[in-house]
């Protein structure tokens, strides 16, 4: 692996080197307290100090192996004549945290940053998967602004049932409504429950973990390879290895997050996204990366680059394969060989001196996985930005994983207030709800929810799924679970819960999508919808203290990126007096 040339720097212009290489008080306290932890003055002094963040946990299925690969990172570390120290930091778990981790997401961010600018750390790598920790991770280091590499958890292996295949969400989604439909049992739940997910590791679907970590490979921020290989193969142990060897050259050389983290860099993460069908969720998280970057990034740039690139990977929920699929099928250098032409190949990347240098000789192996351009599986990237009058600030659809019927459909608006009420009226025979119905749920958006919980795709009434219906159009300002599926129109901004559009909605009035136009209509007049405004109140705020408070006061809307907004202005952070 190759970077080019650049001078390497000397031990004293380290700077972990004002914390232990004067001749002060304060350096003498500091190399005390590291004999105090058993390191011989041979084994750090004048190397490279390397912050390993790792987000394990016991409760953390996708992280929950971290622990091990932590020691290879280290092991890397040692060989290259750098000094590893492992700081456990917050754990993001999607699969337990409530109201949903998306609330803290920012909170690991910042966690991320204030660990490497106040600890004698000159570079680090980053240990992280589960949909919110990839981009928390990366936000904090690019505001740190050290030389660092991201190690990703890596998908676990696929689930099976008797005789299927099981992706884990799409699947757990598609046999829930099942078992609400009659057509299968608590016996067959209970062995779904135990096929499902089989192995440490997040999602093995192209849900948020597996388009996050593949947009991180995309930035350059990851070595070759590294997003698509499974958690428990011996290469990911290989790779985090790598990883602990590359980033003490990267100290070395001074190559710093900002060279790597450009316009560039994000256009084509963005391309990478939308060609590989990705999740909904990568938009709002690439918006708050690439803000945290001085790069502005916004829907708009979403929406004309998914114009340009299609959709090669057969991947569920959209598709047919997995990631374990798609690794061996070339994984993310095989599919960036296939869009060489959108890409910005001569920026550089945390492996090689340029994108182009890394996706030499990479090869498809499997066309029907990662589909070539003149077969793909759609013409356009997955993922449509709409504007219109119920979403004047934007909202999104995963467009290939909806039922192409409801791509083009009006429908009368049936509308929920809340998540909880939505739950425990949906079965309501009173509502009148039909297959052509529009859902309507408010109140789930970032203030709203809060934390913009994944309620976005509303379940489907008992009674039609008997009858068959699988897909409604379904509106919200929440976001989805990217192993998600269906007409789900998401992150309706302005959000309700501040008097956006999507509060003055009642029961009755007619919505309009058009994907194809890009458009997403409240049918009444504006006249009515001012009437309904003035008598619109604003609710009280969810928290009164604590980390909530902080949350409500400073968060943004889901257009650009839900950041704190004391997080996401430029300004110059000063480094600490080491002493």
């Amino acid at each position: 692996m190759s970077t080019g040339r650049r001078p390497r720097r000397r031990p004293d212009e380290l700077r972990s080197h004002q914390w232990y290489g004067t001749d002060g008080l304060r350096s003498f306290s500091h190399r005390a307290r590291t004999r105090q932890l058993g390191y011989l003055p041979e084994e750090h002094l004048g190397k490279p100090v390397i912050a390993i963040l790792n987000t394990w946990s016991d409760i953390n299925p996708c992280h929950v192996h971290l622990r091990d690969r932590a020691q290879a990172v280290k092991r890397g570390v040692w060989q290259a004549g750098g000094f590893p120290l492992e700081f456990p930091v917050s754990t993001l778990s999607e699969t337990f945290q409530k109201p949903t981790p998306m609330l803290y997401r920012n909170l690991l961010a910042m966690e991320t940053e204030e660990l490497l600018r106040s600890y004698p750390v000159d570079g680090a790598v980053l240990l992280g998967g589960c949909d919110k920790s990839t981009p928390a991770l990366l936000m904090g280091a690019a505001s740190a602004d050290l030389p660092a590499v991201f190690v990703p958890a890596g998908p676990m292996l696929p689930g099976h049932w008797r005789d299927e295949v099981l992706g884990s969400g799409t699947d757990m989604w598609k046999y829930w409504d099942d078992k609400r439909a009659g057509l299968i049992g608590d016996c067959e739940i209970s062995e779904l429950e135990r096929g499902l997910a089989r192995s440490p590791g997040h999602c093995m679907t192209m849900g948020t973990a597996s388009t996050l970590t593949a947009a991180a490979e995309a930035l350059g921020v990851t070595v070759p390879g590294a997003s698509s290989i499974p958690a428990v193969d011996s290469g990911h142990d290989r790779m985090a290895a790598a990883s602990g060897l590359r980033v003490v050259e990267l100290v070395r050389q001074d190559l710093r997050l900002s060279e790597l983290l450009t316009r560039e860099a994000y256009e084509d993460a963005v391309a990478t996204v939308l060609a590989l069908g990705g999740s909904t969720n990568a938009v709002i998280h690439l918006i708050a990366m690439a803000g945290r970057s001085g790069v502005r990034l916004t829907l708009d740039d979403f929406d004309r680059i998914a114009r340009t690139v299609p959709v090669l990977a057969d991947l569920r929920p959209g598709g047919r394969y997995l990631m374990e699929d798609f690794h061996f099928a070339g994984g993310l250098p095989g599919f960036l060989s296939r869009l060489t032409d959108v890409l910005h190949l001569d920026r550089p990347t945390v492996a090689h001196s340029t994108l182009r240098e890394q996706l030499h000789g990479a090869l498809v192996h499997n066309p029907e996985v990662i589909r070539p351009r003149d077969r793909p599986l759609a013409e356009e990237g997955g993922v449509a930005v709409l504007r219109g009058n119920l979403c004047p600030d934007g909202a999104v659809i995963k467009h290939i994983a909806a039922e192409p019927r409801l791509l083009k459909h009006t429908g009368p608006a049936v509308v929920f207030d809340d998540y909880r009420t939505m739950q425990a009226t949906i079965n309501d025979p009173g509502l009148g709800i039909t297959e052509d119905s529009v859902l309507v749920l408010r109140n789930a958006g970032p203030l709203g929810g809060p934390g913009m919980p994944e309620y976005g795709m509303l379940p489907i009434p008992d009674h039609l799924l008997k009858q068959g219906v699988r897909d409604m159009v379904r509106l919200s300002d929440a976001r989805m679970s990217g192993t998600s599926y269906g007409a789900c129109v998401l992150h309706i901004a302005p959000e309700s819960y501040v008097g956006g559009p999507l509060a003055l909605v009642r029961d009755g009035d007619p919505i309009t999508l058009d994907v194809a136009a890009r458009v997403l209509r409240l049918e009444v007049d504006d006249a009515e919808l001012e009437r309904r405004r003035a008598r619109w109140t604003a609710p009280p705020p969810r928290y009164e203290r604590g980390y909530g408070a902080l949350y409500q006061e400073q968060m943004t809307q889901a257009d650009t990126g839900c950041d704190f907004r004391f997080l996401a202005r430029p300004g110059a952070v000063p480094e600490p007096y080491a002493g």
